[in-house]
């Protein structure tokens, strides 16, 4: 029985299992191959690696985490999580299962976007959502913001600033009279008709609506929304926020005693949404190890 199963490899499962290899806990990594970031290109606002392929990330920590004889990571995606603290079993594919002490779900969420033709082929590569991400590309260049009215004015206001014309396009319904001069004081050009397709053009990209085509360096999209990758929450009854994300104190344990939460799929209740950010990935991770640490020592006493 290992003292603690992560489930996903994203940063927040890299960095727990880095920080229980560290205190000689046994700990078994389990990475489904599937990512948040898997179509990004480069990752950014992240100290010391802002640039850096997310793959090349994931792969110099799992080098480094080979250094600890107490970290064994496999490739297998979790089928099920069941039991009780002290004696969790994780199911695998073929009939194989793994036990622990504790685990931490570090499953990340996955976005849905809105329907719009060619938006999943530009995903991480065209068309983004973190202006903390993916902002600084687009500075002096023009850019489309796609969605509802209210997150498309806070996305302005966050990238106004320094990137080039801002061009709003609706998804669905066309912005009402009030939401377009609302959008236009923001000094955004607003688009009266909802986008039909977007595309490539050339190193560009082109936002197709009834009546225009709009070329833009790139897409910040304004209404995707976020799930939860993995069924393991449901599977476990974890107590749930508003946000869709599983409840957690400050050492990521959720509402179910052994099991632990990190990374986007998780936060506090005093904060209104989880934060899609590497960095506060990591740090979620490593406060979840150590609130498992705290917890192994205390049955151990």
């Amino acid at each position: 029985m290992y003292d603690a199963i992560v489930i996903g490899a994203g940063p927040a499962g890299l960095q727990a299992a880095l920080t229980l290899g560290r205190m000689h806990r046994s700990t078994l990594l389990l990475d489904s191959g599937e990512y948040r970031n898997g179509t990004v290109q480069h990752m950014h606002n992240v100290i010391a690696n802002d640039g850096t392929p997310p793959a090349e990330f994931r792969a110099t920590a799992r080098a480094q985490l080979a250094e600890y004889a107490d970290v064994e990571i496999r490739d297998v995606a979790v089928q099920r999580v069941a039991g009780i603290a002290g004696d969790f079993v994780v199911s695998l594919p073929g009939g194989a299962s793994a036990s622990a002490r504790t685990v931490i779900l570090a499953t990340g969420i996955a976005d849905d976007l809105p329907p719009v033709e060619g938006l999943d082929a530009l995903w991480g590569r065209g068309a983004f959502s973190c202006p903390f991400c993916d902002g600084h590309e687009h500075a002096g260049r023009p850019i489309a913001v796609l969605g509802a009215a209210a997150r498309a004015e806070h996305l302005i206001g966050m990238l106004g600033r320094f990137v080039g014309v801002i061009t709003a396009v609706p998804v669905d319904e066309p912005y009402t009279d009030e939401e377009v001069a609302s959008l236009e004081a923001r000094g955004a050009r607003v688009s009266r008709t909802p986008v039909d397709s977007v595309g490539r053009a050339g190193d560009d990209v082109v936002v197709r609506t009834a009546d225009a085509e709009h070329e833009v360096a790139g897409i910040f999209v304004a209404s995707a929304s976020m799930r939860q990758r993995a069924p393991f929450a449901a599977q476990l009854g974890l107590g749930m926020l508003e946000s869709g994300a599983i409840g957690i104190d400050e050492f990521g344990r959720t509402s179910v005693p052994g099991i632990f939460a990190a990374g986007d799929i998780a936060h506090r209740a005093s904060l209104p949404g989880p934060m899609a950010a590497v960095m506060m990935a990591a740090t979620a991770g490593q406060l979840a190890a150590v609130g498992v640490i705290q917890d192994l020592m205390a049955s151990e006493a």
